[in-house]
């Protein structure tokens, strides 16, 4: 890799307490390789297996679901440094049942899964570092899917809304967010019309619970005594 995406790599998750020498030892156990994507290709498929994590080094990407008749549930948007397809890889032969999708031009890291399950020869300690790393990025994912699911649980779309952008509140300690997803891809994460959700967003700012510029959102530190949302 170029020496900005190993540094990069170093402060990912996935590679956390490794040198990028150590990183680049790492990547031939694992048969490490990297290729490029244009905006709009699919890096996975829905329906294909893959043996494979990947790590996003530039760009952005979406991971989304799609029933027979093309309604999107956006899963998570990717960020450089972000690792995806973790869990299909480590089930052999696991049919993935959803896509990622390049949003813009992406550079990707591709690491065979059971090479790097499997420990070397020589146990290096920093394939087990790697090992440990990925323990952890596992459980993270999984942390993220159950806030998924606690967001859609709401009933009404307010409640939804409400309920994710308090816990974007507290990840990014400030009631001043930036959201990485567009409007469309908000209603899609929170599985509900984008129109409903406008209209929720438009009264929430009349009652002045918070304020919308883009994607940037401000919410009222003066939420019990303006608003009805009390987590029900």
């Amino acid at each position: 890799m170029e020496e900005k995406e190993l540094e990069l790599a170093v402060g990912t998750p996935l590679f956390r307490g490794m040198t990028t020498e150590e990183i680049q030892t790492a990547l031939h156990c694992v048969q490490g390789r990297k290729i490029t994507c244009s905006k709009g290709d699919y890096l996975f498929r829905a329906g294909e297996t893959t043996d494979q994590i990947g790590l996003l080094l530039s760009g952005t990407a979406i991971i989304v679901q799609e029933d027979f008749w093309g309604h999107r549930n956006v899963m998570a948007k990717l960020l450089p440094g972000d690792t995806f397809a973790e869990t299909f890889a480590a089930v052999p032969g696991f049919v993935l049942n959803v896509s990622v999708a390049a949003e813009e031009n992406c550079r990707v890291l591709l690491l065979r899964m059971q090479k790097l399950l499997t420990v070397c020869p020589s146990a290096c300690p920093h394939h087990n570092q790697l090992v440990r790393n990925l323990v952890t990025v596992l459980a993270q994912k999984n942390l993220m899917l159950h806030e998924k699911i606690t967001h859609m649980s709401r009933r009404k779309t307010r409640d939804k809304l409400l309920s994710y952008l308090s816990a974007e509140a507290i990840r990014q300690g400030s009631a001043s967010l930036v959201i990485p997803y567009d409007r469309q891809q908000l209603a899609d994460y929170l599985c509900v019309e984008r129109a409903a959700m406008s209209v929720e967003l438009s009264k929430l700012q009349k009652e002045g619970l918070l304020t919308v510029r883009r994607n940037h959102i401000t919410l009222s530190p003066n939420w019990e005594e303006n608003g009805d949302f009390a987590g029900e």
